[in-house]
């Protein structure tokens, strides 16, 4: 590693910036990996950019590309259809693919909760008093299909309504989501930060259901909800464990990171578009969305059928489907991660 990567950004990340790299002893399958994700800027990705930013992925022998969407559901696609290996996006979308007969298995966690927070418009329903309110409303999503549209579908059905009773309209990740919102363009939205940090300090918005906070996450959904991860292809998985490995190395290294770094350390790593103009918010946001980001990669074992359960409550299809869960996710390389850190 090059000396600028071990310049500590304070005693607590001490241990964790000088790991040396964990995967060079085995060959790499494909050194050279394009990851997609949908929203790069967004905190619930936070650990992606900070292994990217930091050069774990390089200190792996990897060379990876990230390639950004504006939704999980679009990195999906450019993973369907070979334009990128990995997707970098919401948990769900494994049990979604599983049940479409496209095996897809995630393989390290970055956030232990959605941080998805649904919240409605100030100024164009001032009057809220509860989700049946918004039928017949515009809902922005960060990509429809995506996880923000996901959550939006499962809070309607708690209240008894049905996807078609809403208008779902992609407004994307970031300014352009704080404009349609901000302009009166849409009701409600469903977005992360520090998108929602922002409109709430502003006072253009006003919080329905918070899951950056995993106490409430576990309350709404019933579970442990398992959010962003890396996911790939099955046969990707079965055809490159090293690169798997060592993605996942960088991964959890990131993970660690995060937990023991503050706002300043943060603020100095991320891109200075990510904080949308104003660096307050962006702190605000990142202590916000801390306790929900993963310590260890490490994915729930009764998160799967979390998952499941909030996905079938609106596919009647899905939910009289047979799924292996067991099929949607590995543990096996973020212990082996997390493994050799402790040794590190």
């Amino acid at each position: 590693m090059q000396r600028r990567q071990l310049i500590l950004h304070g005693a607590a990340s001490a241990a964790v910036l000088a790991l040396p790299s964990l995967s060079r002893a085995q060959a790499l399958e494909k050194p050279k990996t394009t990851i997609a994700v949908g929203g790069k800027n967004l905190l619930y990705y936070l650990p992606l950019t900070i292994a990217e930013q930091r050069g774990y992925f390089k200190d792996e022998g990897l060379d990876v590309s990230i390639v950004d969407f504006a939704g999980g559901s679009r990195a999906l696609q450019a993973v369907v259809g070979g334009s990128a290996d990995v997707v970098s996006g919401a948990f769900e979308h494994t049990v979604n693919m599983q049940f479409k007969g496209q095996p897809m298995r995630a393989f390290v966690l970055q956030g232990r909760a959605p941080m998805i927070v649904l919240g409605v418009n100030t100024k164009t329903m001032a009057g809220y008093k509860s989700v049946a309110d918004l039928k017949g409303k515009k809902i922005g999503v960060t990509a429809p299909g995506s996880s923000t549209n996901v959550m939006v579908n499962f809070i309607l059905a708690k209240a008894g309504l049905k996807p078609s009773d809403v208008s779902i309209v992609g407004v994307g990740a970031g300014n352009g989501a704080v404009a349609a919102m901000r302009s009166g363009q849409i009701d409600a939205i469903s977005n992360l930060d520090p998108v929602i940090t922002l409109l709430a300090r502003s006072g253009d918005l006003q919080i329905v259901s918070d899951t950056r906070k995993v106490a409430e996450s576990e309350k709404v959904f019933g579970g442990p909800m398992p959010a962003g991860c890396l996911y790939a292809p099955q046969p990707f998985v079965d055809k490159n464990p090293n690169t798997v490995q060592a993605l996942t190395n960088a991964m959890v290294r990131a993970n660690r990171w995060i937990q023991a770094a503050g706002p300043g350390d943060v603020i100095k790593t991320v891109p200075e578009s990510y904080l949308l103009g104003d660096r307050a918010v962006y702190i605000d946001a990142f202590l916000a969305a801390k306790g929900a980001l993963s310590p260890d990669g490490i994915i729930p074992d009764a998160g799967p059928m979390t998952a499941f359960k909030a996905l079938a409550s609106v596919d009647p299809k899905l939910a009289a489907a047979k799924l292996d869960l067991k099929a949607t996710y590995t543990n096996d390389f973020a212990k082996k991660a997390n493994a050799k850190l402790a040794k590190a």
